[in-house]
């Protein structure tokens, strides 16, 4: 005797919403791990007066000879670099994760993030944004899905701030004179 649809046993699936660098995780290295993620003197201050710590960075040459050649963004290469080719990145953990990666994602307040970090995935050069990473796996968004608010970015004019403030931060260490040339060209591009 068949059952009336009213009192059949109803099936449910319970549908669990992963974030995208969630799903990401789970089929290949992040953004979070064993990336070399610079800090300027701003993010060390900023995390050092939110966590207390001080011995989240190192200098060290790039792991990727690739990443040195910075001839599309001079300032970029005059004001990071330090003339052995080390600069100033955040310490790894044994494992190769970021040392503020945590099993729940990043451990540091948002306001404490390195401006890289809250620019990612956005690729930028001298002052401006230039265009999304290549390296997130689009292919897990859905069809009406997009990048940036698949990992929660906000708007796009925040996020051309930050590359703004991120550059004032590393000019600041070329001097004043040749900061304030070079804040002058990028502006007039």
């Amino acid at each position: 005797m068949a059952t009336p649809c009213s009192t059949a046993p109803v099936m449910t699936t319970r549908v669990e919403l992963v974030s995208l660098c969630a799903r990401c995780s789970t089929r290949q290295t992040t953004c979070c791990q064993k990336t070399e993620i610079y800090l300027t003197p701003g993010d060390v201050r900023r995390i050092a007066g939110a966590t207390g710590l001080t011995d989240f960075c190192e200098f060290s040459p790039p792991v990727n000879p690739a990443y040195g050649d910075q001839a599309d963004d001079p300032a970029w290469a005059r004001a990071v670099f330090r003339p052995d080719g080390s600069r100033r990145i955040l310490r790894h953990q044994g494992n190769g994760d970021c040392c503020f990666l945590g099993a729940t994602g990043c451990s540091l307040p948002a306001a404490a993030k390195p401006l890289i970090c809250r620019i990612y995935p956005y690729e930028y050069a001298n002052g401006r944004l230039t265009g999304l990473a290549t390296t997130c796996p689009v292919d897990l968004l859905g069809p009406d899905d997009a990048l940036p608010a698949a990992v929660g970015m906000p708007p796009l004019s925040e996020c051309a701030a930050w590359v703004a403030q991120l550059y004032r931060e590393i000019l600041v260490t070329l001097g004043s004179g040749l900061y304030f040339i070079v804040l002058v060209s990028l502006s007039i591009r």
